[in-house]
């Protein structure tokens, strides 16, 4: 087999690099003063105050309680969200009922929906259920998505064969056990993908929480506006709080993207 040529990997090393610039850049700012983007040629080394700008994180606004709704909110809609969508993707995947084909071309279809539509009647919905402030507002509407319906349908159409479902139900198991000791398995670096992109989409979610959110009830990304609402925006204390609160995507990134991985690698070999 060929090996790649020199151009490529300086190709991915120039992409790697592109992409993890902005994350250094924002440490770089965040771990010295504001005057340093004052100057011609700004270090490029990072200079010692994150922990003194940090902490001044936490006492600007109430970081710790935004971090610990941003952990609650992302892990349980992500959570629920594989959950819920590995279930529909294999009912309408493997099983056949009445309207499964209009049911399934109606949720793809609510994708084309812009999402600020509904944002007046949902919240409306959440008034009348008392949520209106509380993190249940946040969470209860992205318990499931269609998009994430959709991609794992798409993804156990051909990653379950009929055969192995038939064996299964032909060894004695329940359709629940079907799913779960067969589907899911065979799925997991979609439902990986699924949940690292969900995780990601309710982490960085800013204009709902702003909405039905009390103010000292906020979100990560709405703590991180708060920082900067003044007349004057002081940049290292901005993209210190944006640096804290990258720490835990890149957490999520790591534990999931070993599966993802995992599974793309397992698939290789197989075929």
């Amino acid at each position: 087999m060929k090996r790649a040529g020199f151009w490529i990997y300086g190709l991915l090393g120039a992409f790697v690099l592109g992409s993890a610039f902005p994350f250094y850049w924002s440490y770089l700012v965040a771990s010295r003063d504001s005057g340093m983007l004052t100057e011609r040629l700004p270090p490029l080394i990072p200079g010692g105050n994150f922990l003194a700008n940090a902490q001044r994180v936490f006492d600007s606004v109430e970081f710790w309680k935004a971090l610990v709704n941003s952990v609650i909110v992302a892990g349980s809609v992500t959570f629920s969200t594989v959950f819920f969508s590995t279930l529909a993707g294999f009912a309408f995947a493997k099983l056949r009922f009445r309207g499964r084909d209009p049911l399934f071309l109606f949720i793809v279809a609510t994708l084309a929906v812009p999402t600020q539509l509904g944002i007046i009647p949902l919240y409306m919905s959440m008034a009348d259920f008392g949520w209106v402030g509380g993190l249940w507002a946040v969470m209860v509407p992205n318990l499931v998505t269609a998009l994430g319906v959709f991609w794992m349908r798409q993804y156990t159409v051909d990653a379950v064969p009929f055969e192995l479902v038939e064996a299964a139900r032909m060894d004695g198991c329940s359709m629940i056990r079907v799913y779960w000791h067969v589907c899911l398995p065979a799925v997991r670096p979609a439902a990986a993908f699924l949940g690292m992109f969900t995780f990601m989409t309710a982490w960085n979610d800013f204009l709902w929480p702003l909405i039905v959110l009390d103010a000292g009830n906020p979100t990560v990304q709405v703590a991180l506006e708060k920082l900067q609402s003044g007349y004057y925006i002081d940049y290292s204390l901005v993209l210190a709080g944006t640096t804290l609160a990258t720490i835990p995507i890149l957490i999520v990134f790591v534990a999931l993207g070993r599966q993802i991985v995992a599974g793309i690698m397992q698939g290789a070999v197989k075929g």
